[in-house]
């Protein structure tokens, strides 16, 4: 955007902004989304460049007014110029997507080369009754743009490997592991680490779950796995376990938490650190390397 389209969107959002009361009694000032959705069609840009360009002069789009406390101005515009890439969005990958777009990620990138079936509605965020047999990673699309159309998203309906992987993932800031099985995994973790992007991986079975972040340095999956893994085994713990609805909701909240760390460079990142999640027991242990 030129300085004078910028000089003139900045213009019109100070004109068409309000100032509210918050929870805290305290007085913001915000641009709701009707008359940012209205700017951003009379100035031909994007709704993302009209949240960034208001968040610029400190007012803030009013959905994200609850993120206030959490999150500074600053780590908001951070944020919303932040590129996130979601391999598998099932049923960890659909609630990573939906927090990571309800959060303010600007840019997501969904990668998924399957369609849903009837066995994906008792967990993934994004499979309903009417979308049985579409593309996962397109639904994926569809949906975020109903609830937050600022974040722009790109699907990508193929089976990612080590031939298409830059191409997909060369601009990213941080790789999500939404994937159902080690020998993809390791793949993409292998992608990331040859791009040097961190990689948030995840897992679980039954009631049990697992969160880790491997930056390119690391040892990373090897750790977990080891390295003789066999292709296509039936046995793994998520076929024999099953699948209830909790568990990846749980593990993958905690995967966005492990990316916004990342992206923000705050808190305490499970580097050469697994988490492993037991809801049965109720417990959480941290297991070093």
């Amino acid at each position: 955007m030129d300085s004078d389209k910028q000089e003139q969107l900045e213009k019109l959002i100070r004109k068409n902004s309000k100032r509210v009361t918050d929870p805290a009694d305290r007085q913001v000032d915000v641009l709701q989304d009707k008359q940012a959705a209205k700017l951003a069609a009379q100035s031909n840009c994007s709704l993302h460049d009209v949240y960034v360009a208001a968040l610029g002069q400190d007012i803030w789009p009013y959905r994200y007014i609850r993120n206030r406390d959490i999150l500074s101005r600053e780590e908001q515009l951070k944020l919303a110029d932040s590129r996130v890439a979601v391999v598998g969005s099932g049923g960890l990958g659909g609630t990573v997507i939906l927090l990571l777009a309800r959060i303010g990620v600007g840019y997501l990138t969904v990668v998924d080369h399957d369609v849903f079936d009837e066995t994906n509605l008792n967990r993934q965020a994004v499979s309903t009754m009417s979308n049985i047999g579409d593309p996962k990673a397109e639904e994926a699309r569809k949906m975020v743009e109903e609830f937050n159309p600022a974040v722009e998203v790109q699907s990508c309906p193929v089976r990612i490997d080590l031939a298409t992987a830059p191409d997909i993932l060369s601009n990213v800031d941080v790789v999500v592991d939404a994937l159902d099985n080690v020998p993809d995994r390791l793949t993409l973790e292998e992608a990331a680490r040859k791009l040097g992007i961190p990689f948030v991986h995840g897992a679980l079975a039954g009631f049990d779950g697992q969160v880790m972040t491997v930056f390119p340095e690391d040892q990373g999956l090897k750790l977990l796995y080891g390295t003789d893994i066999p292709k296509g085994d039936p046995q793994r713990p998520e076929a024999v376990l099953g699948v209830p609805a909790i568990t990846p909701s749980i593990v993958a909240t905690l995967q966005v938490m492990e990316a916004l760390k990342i992206l923000l460079n705050r808190g305490k990142i499970l580097r050469n650190r697994m988490l492993h999640i037991d809801l049965e027991s109720g417990r959480f242990d941290v297991f070093k390397f």
